[in-house]
């Protein structure tokens, strides 16, 4: 096995024509080595339509396994496999089923944070970046929505739509530290306070916007304000960072994600030099789950 370096990595990316993918909650040295750092939706567009034979998801099991539906001829390595997704847990088909077989009829839109075996069973998926669009789509006034309880909430609220919502949610957002966006508030009172739709109602009464991670870096990029405060995981706070040196971030609510914490560049080259692991789904449950994956990536 070989040892880790900048330089080794880019020659092993270049012989295997792989490219790197990762979120914008992972650490900012696994965002450093990315060659491109996005929200779930930008990753699942770039893993399906970059030129490359293969793709290292740094993210949560999901990811990995949504880009391999909507990938089927690359070979998608996730370098972190124990890295899962309570929220996406929470709900299991037989769960969504029962949701379903109390409103039958109406549509149902899963959030990305969900299991294959869930999207498979939806008519779309959605992110937190486009879950008002995807809704707002869907051939049913009436929608059943999983599994994040407050994202369902807001887009009811943000797209008048009925939803019968699943009662699961991200334990760090929805465990957002109110009391500490009340007093970083109070310290930095020039500074506009953006928080996630996973976070509770509470969070979004006392925000200026509540917006995805995406639609928080076009806040910044068009907002006068030099400082912001970050009410989502806070390895946003190093994306935007990045993005904008001039300005001022501090990560508020005391939101961490252990799952996305869990590759490492270590493990990103491995992963490269073995070729594993590797996503391998069941071919007919990546054919049912491809439908709904797809209007996610077509819609908004």
């Amino acid at each position: 096995m070989g040892t880790f370096s900048r330089s080794g990595l880019e020659r092993l990316k270049a012989r295997r024509r792989a490219v790197i993918l990762a979120h914008s909650y992972q650490p900012p040295e696994i965002q450093d080595i990315a060659d491109l750092v996005g929200d779930s939706l930008e990753l699942s567009r770039a893993a399906a339509s970059l030129d490359c034979d293969a793709v290292v998801l740094c993210g949560v099991r999901f990811m990995a396994e949504t880009a391999a539906v909507l990938a089927p001829g690359k070979a998608v390595l996730n370098p972190a496999p124990g890295a899962g997704c309570p929220l996406a847990d929470s709900m299991d088909a037989s769960s969504l089923r029962r949701l379903q077989e109390e409103h039958p009829g109406d549509a149902t839109v899963v959030y990305v944070n969900s299991s294959l075996e869930a999207k498979a069973a939806s008519w779309a998926c959605c992110t937190s970046a486009n879950a008002c669009a995807v809704v707002s789509a869907a051939p049913t006034r009436e929608v059943v929505f999983g599994p994040d309880r407050n994202l369902g909430a807001f887009v009811a609220r943000s797209t008048g739509r009925t939803l019968w919502v699943f009662d699961g949610s991200c334990p760090p957002h929805d465990g957002a530290d109110i009391a500490d966006m009340e007093r970083m508030r109070r310290a930095w009172p020039d500074a506009r306070l953006l928080v996630h739709p996973e976070t509770p109602p509470a969070a979004w009464d006392l925000a200026d916007a509540v917006l995805g991670t995406g639609a928080m870096i076009a806040y910044v990029k068009s907002s006068g304000a030099r400082r912001f405060l970050i009410g989502t995981e806070a390895g946003m706070v190093h994306r935007l960072s990045v993005l904008f040196p001039g300005r001022e971030f501090s990560a508020v609510g005391r939101i961490g994600c252990p799952n996305m914490k869990k590759a490492s560049p270590e493990a990103v080259f491995s992963c490269l030099e073995d070729m594993e692991p590797r996503v391998r789904i069941d071919p007919s449950l990546a054919e049912a789950a491809r439908a709904a994956i797809g209007r996610m990536t077509a819609i908004g």
